[in-house]
């Protein structure tokens, strides 16, 4: 059996659709961590069926043209494009997400900012939390979703990004988001929030693993912030406080060595009850800090809530 993106090209006419599967799972071997089921994605976005339909329907005939839209659909991914790309989707939390080349496709990381927010914050109060750098609106489609009581401001620099943050909250019909187009908290200039929360690029632009295929895709912009991967952090962590209310909270993602850097920065801007969380793989992932200092803070709307580590 071949292992290359050309799989498809020795197979007989109006082939089987069990043994397309099967060619395009082994091609995506040395390119995917799961090759079956990227196999079967890619097969079921080329013919519209579920994977319990691929298998039903295994002996089902092709015909030429969906044939042809497999083979060109396992080239992308032999070469490397993610498959939540390709799909034009992916998943988070509990929601199914549009998604383009304009944006990051969403990580399994970024769902601990979110549980820790939904954690941390008073679930019923007319609370008003800011995402900045959206994307494709993951975490502020995730906050407003899971507490309709919030009203969420959703920020990005890339009209594009918004765009897609823009569709994912109509599918899920929410009106308790508002967007803006700016860098960070310049799209936000005059509004008070009770929280702010951010997933900012921080990753640095000598990071080896930027030559990966897959990473190579996604916006750079996104991705690489400048001075080692530091600079957005600390210029969201110096801003902030006269964005924020009395008792607001700060919670910034950041990469495995940053947190106590963002801690520092954190102290040196007013905040206190400063602790970096981690993630499911126990990775230091997330710092926090609460704005108690009255004379950085503006219109107070609750106190500091104490939490959990």
């Amino acid at each position: 059996m071949t292992d290359n993106p050309s799989a498809l090209d020795d197979v007989p006419n109006r082939p089987k659709l069990k043994d397309c599967v099967r060619r395009m799972a082994h091609a995506l071997e040395r390119t995917s961590d799961a090759p079956w089921i990227d196999a079967q994605r890619l097969a079921g976005l080329a013919t519209g069926m579920t994977t319990a339909q691929l298998i039903a329907h295994g002996e089902r005939q092709l015909d030429i043209a969906t044939h042809d839209q497999l083979k060109g659909l396992l080239a992308r991914r032999a070469a490397g494009e993610p498959l939540a790309y390709i799909l034009g989707n992916a998943g988070f939390w509990r929601y199914e997400l549009s998604i383009s080349t304009a944006v990051l496709i969403p990580r399994p990381e970024t769902e601990t900012l979110v549980e820790l927010a939904l954690e941390h914050l008073p679930h019923d109060a007319a609370l008003r939390v800011a995402d900045l750098g959206t994307g494709s609106g993951a975490i502020a489609v995730t906050l407003a979703a899971e507490r309709p009581a919030w009203h969420i401001t959703a920020t990005d620099i890339e009209p594009s990004a918004i765009a897609i943050a823009r569709t994912n909250a109509d599918r899920y019909e929410l009106r308790n988001i508002a967007f803006r187009v700016g860098d960070w908290l310049a799209a936000i200039d005059q509004e008070y929030f009770d929280a702010i929360v951010a997933n900012p690029p921080y990753v640095a632009e000598d990071d080896p693993h930027l030559a990966d295929p897959g990473l190579a895709a996604e916006p750079r912009r996104a991705l690489v912030a400048a001075d080692h991967g530091w600079a957005d952090l600390k210029l969201i962590a110096d801003q902030a406080p006269a964005a924020l209310n009395a008792g607001g909270l700060l919670m910034l993602e950041h990469g495995l060595s940053q947190g106590p850097y963002l801690q520092s920065a954190l102290e040196a801007a007013g905040f206190e009850s400063i602790e970096t969380l981690k993630d499911a793989s126990g990775h230091p992932r997330v710092t926090r800090g609460y704005l108690t200092n009255l004379r950085r803070a503006r219109c107070p709307r609750f106190g500091r809530m104490d939490s959990a580590s």
